[in-house]
């Protein structure tokens, strides 16, 4: 899946009607919050949730960030993969 970047998301096909999207904010200098995981049905199945958690992970270790998620989907990848979690600082749950 090739993704795109933007200054508040990763996504695949269309930048105006993303048929996948995982979007975060900056918070202060060293934080990204992760609020929200799309994928479209055609792209479900597919591992597709996962490659944009990747990007965005990739995303905070390249820019020394580290990642809150609000996102249940992004809480769970970041929760139960270990590799994840130099980047990992917590969740929010409301």
């Amino acid at each position: 899946m090739k993704l795109y970047q933007d200054d508040k998301r990763f996504f695949a096909g269309d930048s105006d009607n993303p048929e996948a999207y995982i979007h975060f904010e900056k918070f202060g200098d060293d934080k990204l919050i992760v609020d929200h995981t799309y994928v479209g049905e055609s792209m479900r199945g597919q591992g597709a949730g996962k490659q944009l958690v990747e990007a965005v992970v990739n995303y905070a270790r390249e820019e020394n960030k580290k990642i809150v998620a609000h996102c249940p989907y992004t809480r769970d990848v970041l929760t139960n993969n270990e590799e994840y979690h130099d980047v990992f600082i917590g969740i929010h749950t409301s």
